[in-house]
């Protein structure tokens, strides 16, 4: 169990993202199609008893190899990573609510509290300066802009309105800078190594999760915004269809996963957007997205599956980090 628990990455709660945004997806998709209740609280179920095997496993890591657990929280690229073990809750909290509203908040309390205070430690480190432009990746957005979209998503869920269009703003303003620094670094820096590749999936996820948080705390017809953020989200799949060649240089590993929330929250923002009285082109489109959501989370689950049958879906041993100077 020690041994495990130091070598998963904190990278893997994306798994539970990615889970957890299916069964979202299906929950929308039973509102506005009358699809099986059944399929999406399953999926919902599978996301939960994932995110409590990680926690004990993450908690294990910090408990018995404390060092490993803390160099990746200084790390300048899996650092960014941390972040999903608070989104992760909020989701797993969000899908509770139907079943134990009060403790599906206490969660979400302790999930939003937990990522507003890493959002503020690790833009803290950002803002010292010094950044390798090698350690510039699309991972940048999870800290900040991640806690700001899936607060808002839980904010609203939980009926708090105000409180999401906030926490939406927020996210929307801390993404622009974050997205022009990584595409500065894409287009002008050395190409990228093929294990960092599958990180950028998740440039689809601001654009993409964005959609679905404004969306969650508006009422009324939609508005233009969630169109916006889905139109650009829809530029993103077709870019990283167009990469992904390149991207696929590194083989299938728990980080191709980074795709997995962007994809669903893709799927999910056009049932939202019909929800609420929306037309057009968004309309017809919403099936394939679904369908994809689906054959692609599918295909990531499959794919986990059989590294963890071969033994080969954790690294042999910890990874040796570097770290941001000391006691920054």
């Amino acid at each position: 169990m020690r041994d495990i628990a130091a070598r998963t990455p904190v990278a893997v709660f994306g798994i539970v993202l990615g889970i957890a945004g299916l069964g979202g997806a299906w929950r929308a998709a039973r509102t506005v199609w009358g699809l099986p209740t059944a399929i999406g609280e399953a999926i919902m179920a599978i996301a939960g008893v994932v995110w409590l095997a990680l926690m004990i496993l993450y908690g294990t890591k910090w408990w018995f190899t404390r060092e490993t657990a803390a160099a990746e929280c200084r790390h300048p690229i899996q650092s960014c990573f941390v972040a999903f073990v608070p989104m992760a809750t909020m989701l797993i909290a969000v899908s509770a609510r139907p079943y134990a509203e009060e403790a599906a908040f206490c969660l979400f309390l302790l999930g939003a509290g937990s990522s507003l205070m890493f959002a503020i430690y690790h833009a803290g480190q950002l803002s010292t300066g010094g950044r390798d432009p090698a350690a510039v990746t699309p991972a940048l957005v999870l800290p900040v802009v991640g806690f700001c979209y899936v607060s808002a998503i839980g904010a609203g869920a939980f009926g708090n309105l105000g409180l999401g269009q906030i926490l939406f703003g927020a996210g929307l303003l801390a993404w622009l800078p974050i997205e022009a620094a990584v595409r500065f670094r894409l287009y002008t820096a050395a190409e990228m190594p093929p294990p960092l590749r599958p990180t950028l999936g998740i440039l689809l996820a601001p654009p993409a999760v964005g959609a679905v948080a404004f969306l969650s705390t508006s009422v009324g017809p939609p508005d233009r915004i969630g169109a916006f953020l889905i139109g650009y989200a829809l530029l993103q799949v077709l870019l990283l269809i167009r990469l992904l060649p390149w991207i696929a240089k590194q083989p299938f590993a728990a980080s191709w996963w980074a795709f997995g929330f962007g994809i669903d929250a893709l799927a999910i923002a056009p049932l939202l957007f019909i929800q609420q009285g929306g037309t057009g082109p968004l309309v017809s489109l919403a099936p394939v997205l679904f369908v994809f959501a689906n054959l692609a989370i599918g295909a990531l689950a499959v794919g986990t599956l059989v590294l963890m049958a071969q033994g080969r879906f954790l690294p042999a041993r910890p990874t040796t980090l570097i770290t941001y100077p000391p006691g920054l």
